[in-house]
C-alpha cells in the first residue's frame, strides 16, 4: 500500500480509516517493510499498566529497512551527506552501498570486542558520518544504543552510562563547533572514573590530537575496520526488542532512559518522515538537529534512511563562521525540506534579513520547526523572509517519548496558521482534558494535552523503571498518555500547543501559556528573544516575570520596559501585564535549546541558593549574571 498522503481528502480518508480500523490501518503500513517473520497480531495494549506491543512475534531488522533493501535500485544514490563545520573542510557523500559496507565493518568491530544483542551501548560523539553508522551499527547486531550528546559534562555522561550499564563507549578524539575545541575523549575518560560497567572504548580520529589510550580498554576505530570485512547479517529483532534509550530531563534530578523498541518504531519513524516533509525520490533533505536528540535519531537516520531518502548531517553551528551559514549550505546543497529549531529562528532573525536575502535559497520547498513552540512574529519572518511566502511550515509538535511527530502541518496538503502545529497525524487521537480528566469537545478552548489511543512509536517504559514511566505518563489522567503539555484547539480543530503545563501561569484565576506572553514581547522591533515565568504575588497568585534578550544595546531600558508592557497589554490584556521586565544577555538553555525554566522560576522567586546542577547547560556562566542582577531589581537598584 501506498502510504504517502497527496491531498487533504487523502489525509481525511487517512485518519478516518486509522481511528475506525487502527489495526488494519496500521498493518497495511507495515507491509511496507521487510520482515523475517510476519506479526500474529497489530496490536494488544492498555495504559493502566501501561502495556503497549505492536506487531506481535513480528521479526525484523531496522537496518536491513534502511540499507539492504534499497541497494538493488538506490544502491549508487547518495543516503548521507556530511557538512562540516569548517566550510573550507571537505563534504563526505556516502551511498547506499557504502553506507551498509561501512555499518557491516562497524558491526563487525563490535562483535568481533564481544558486543552481542541486548548489550547497552553509549555513544558519546560530534556529529560526523561515524556516529550516524555507529548507531545503525548498534541496531544491526541487537545492541540497544543510547546516544548521548557530546556536550553533556562528565557527570551528566556517567549518570547515563551507569544508568543503562553500558559495557561499550562509542567516541572520538575531540569534536570542533563552530569556534570551540572540545576534547570529547578527555570528559570519557573522567566519566568512566565513575563507572565499572564499560568494557571497550572505540574511538573515531576527527581531530588528530594526542589522547589517553588505555590499554586494553581503548581502541582506534581505523585500526580496528582493517581487521575485519564487510559482511555482516543482520540479527533477527522480535518486533518488542529494545532499539534504543534516549535520554531525557525529567523533573527530578535523574534523567529518565526512554525505551522504544524496534518494530513500531520503525513503521511510524518511516510514515511520519515521508508525509510531514512530503519527501519525493530526488530531493536533498536537511534536519539540523544532533543525532543526540529524539530528532536526530527519527528525522536525521531512520525516518529519511527507511524512505530511501538523502538526509544531510551537519557539524557545525547556524552562527559560523557567520549568521548566514545555513542558507549558504541549503544553496550549496540544493536542499529541498529544512527543519531546525524556533530557537535557531530568532537567534538568527535578530541578525537581519542581509544574511538571508545574499542566498537564493530557490531549492527549499518546506520548512520546518521542532522543539518547542514557535512564536508568531518568528513564524511569520521564517514563511517570508526564508521561504519567500511559497514553502509550507510544518510546525511539528512531538516528544522523546512519543519517537515520531504526532501532530503537524502536511506541507500544502493540509490548513496552515502561524504558530499552530496543526491537525493530528493518522492514528493519533489527541484530546483536551480539563483539570478532571474529563475530554473538552468544543474548539476554541484550552485544556491538557493528551492522546487516548497508541500509536506504534510510543514509549514502551522508562529503562530499569517501570513505575516512573507510569507514574509520569499514565497516572495524572487515567486512560490518557498525558504529554504534560497544556494546547488550545482552534475553530478548524487545529492545535495550539502552549508550553509545559507548568509553564502555564495562573493570573487571579485567568490562566497564560507562557509562549503566548512571550510572543506578545517578541513584537517588539527591539526583542530578540524571552522567557516569562510565574512567581508568588501576594494579590494575583501568580505574577508574570519576563526576561528579556535584546537585539541591541539600548539607552533608554525605563522607556523600552513600558513599550514591552504595553504590548503584552495591547495583545492580550492589562490581566497579563508583566510585573518584572528584566533585560539579560541569555537565557539559561540545554544543549537541545530548551529554556530552563526552572532556574528561571526560582530566580524570579529569589530562591537561589538551590538551582541545581547547571553544567549542562549551553552557557551555565549566564545563570550567575541573570541572578545577580535579579537581586539588584529586588533590591530596587
Amino acid at each position: 500500500m501506498d502510504f504517502r498522503i497527496d491531498s487533504f481528502e487523502r489525509y481525511q480518508k487517512d485518519y478516518e480509516k486509522s481511528v475506525n480500523d487502527p489495526e488494519g490501518f496500521w498493518g497495511n503500513m507495515a507491509n511496507n517493510y521487510q520482515w523475517s517473520k510476519k506479526w500474529d497480531r497489530v496490536l494488544e495494549w492498555n495504559f493502566e499498566e501501561p502495556k503497549v506491543k505492536w506487531f506481535l512475534n513480528g521479526q525484523l531488522n531496522i537496518t536491513e529497512n534502511c540499507l539492504d533493501r534499497h541497494l538493488a535500485e538506490r544502491g549508487n544514490k547518495l543516503a548521507i551527506i556530511w557538512e562540516p563545520n569548517d566550510p573550507k573542510e571537505r563534504v563526505v557523500r556516502l551511498t547506499y552501498r557504502e553506507l551498509h559496507d561501512k555499518v557491516c565493518k562497524y558491526a563487525n568491530v563490535l562483535k568481533m570486542h564481544g558486543a552481542k544483542k541486548g548489550d547497552r551501548v553509549a555513544l558519546y560523539m560530534p556529529m560526523v558520518p561515524d556516529l550516524a553508522i555507529a548507531t545503525l551499527a548498534c541496531a544491526r547486531i541487537g545492541a540497544i544504543h543510547s546516544v548521548v550528546f557530546a556536550g553533556f559534562s562528565a557527570s551528566a555522561l556517567a549518570d547515563r552510562i551507569n544508568d543503562a550499564s553500558a559495557k561499550f563507549v562509542l567516541t572520538s578524539d575531540g569534536l570542533f563547533r563552530g569556534t570551540k575545541e572540545i576534547p570529547v575523549k578527555r570528559i570519557v575518560d573522567e566519566a568512566l572514573k565513575k563507572c565499572d560497567s564499560v568494557e571497550k572504548v572505540i574511538v573515531t580520529e576527527r581531530t588528530n590530537w594526542d589522547v589517553n589510550m588505555e590499554d586494553g580498554r581503548d581502541l582506534w576505530l581505523h585500526e580496528e575496520m582493517e581487521k575485519v570485512d564487510n559482511h555482516c547479517p543482520a540479527e533477527p529483532m522480535d518486533s518488542e526488542d529494545p532499539l534504543f534509550i534516549l535520554y531525557t530531563s525529567g523533573s527530578t534530578g535523574k534523567p529518565k532512559g526512554v525505551l522504544h523498541t524496534c518494530g513500531g518504531y520503525m513503521v511510524y519513524a518511516g510514515y511520519s518522515f515521508m508525509n510531514v516533509f512530503q519527501y519525493q525520490e530526488s530531493d536533498i533533505y536537511w534536519c539540523t538537529a544532533d543525532i543526540g536528540w529524539i530528532t536526530g535519531h527519527s528525522y536525521i537516520i531512520y525516518g529519511p534512511l527507511l524512505n530511501g531518502a538523502t538526509t544531510m548531517m551537519f557539524e557545525g553551528i547556524p552562527t559560523y563562521p557567520s549568521p548566514g551559514r545555513f542558507w549558504q549550505v541549503c544553496d550549496k546543497h540544493g536542499v529541498n525540506q529544512f527543519y531546525t529549531a524556533p530557537t535557531a529562528i530568532r537567534a538568527l532573525m535578530a541578525h537581519g534579513d542581509d544574511h538571508v536575502l545574499s542566498f537564493s535559497l530557490d531549492s527549499l520547498k518546506i520548512l520546518g520547526t521542532v522543539g518547542e513552540p514557535i512564536n508568531e512574529e518568528a513564524w511569520n519572518w521564517y514563511y517570508k523572509v526564508v521561504g519567500k511566502s511559497k514553502c509550507p511550515i510544518v510546525d511539528t509538535w512531538w516528544q522523546t517519548e512519543t519517537g515520531g511527530i504526532v501532530v503537524s502541518g502536511l506541507g500544502k496538503h493540509s490548513p496552515m496558521k502561524a504558530s499552530h502545529a496543526g491537525l493530528p497525524l493518522p492514528g493519533i487521537q489527541p484530546v483536551l482534558l480539563d483539570q478532571d480528566g474529563k475530554e473538552i469537545t468544543e474548539n476554541e478552548k484550552e485544556g491538557y494535552l493528551a492522546i487516548k489511543f497508541p500509536w506504534p512509536s510510543i514509549l514502551r517504559t522508562i529503562y530499569g523503571d517501570h513505575d516512573r514511566c507510569k507514574t509520569t505518563y499514565f497516572s495524572q489522567f487515567k486512560g490518557y498518555y498525558f504529554s504534560g503539555d497544556g494546547a488550545k484547539r482552534d475553530k478548524n480543530g487545529l492545535y495550539r500547543v502552549i508550553g509545559r503545563v507548568d509553564d502555564v501561569i495562573n493570573v487571579s484565576g485567568h490562566r497564560f501559556g507562557t509562549a503566548e506572553i512571550e510572543s506578545a514581547i517578541n513584537t517588539n522591533s527591539k526583542v530578540a528573544e524571552s522567557a516569562v515565568v510565574g512567581f508568588p504575588h501576594d494579590i494575583k497568585g501568580q505574577g508574570i516575570y519576563a526576561y528579556v534578550i535584546l537585539k541591541e544595546q539600548i539607552d533608554d531600558p525605563d522607556s523600552l520596559r513600558s513599550d514591552i508592557i504595553q504590548s503584552v497589554v495591547e495583545q492580550i490584556g492589562k490581566i497579563a501585564k508583566p510585573e518584572v521586565v528584566q533585560f539579560v544577555p541569555g537565557l539559561p538553555k540545554t544543549r537541545s535549546g530548551k529554556i530552563m525554566r526552572r532556574i528561571l522560576r526560582k530566580i524570579a522567586e529569589g530562591d537561589t541558593s538551590n538551582l541545581g546542577d547547571t553544567s549542562t547547560l549551553l552557557d551555565p556562566e549566564v545563570v550567575e549574571v541573570i541572578k545577580k542582577r535579579a537581586n539588584e531589581i529586588r533590591d530596587g537598584k
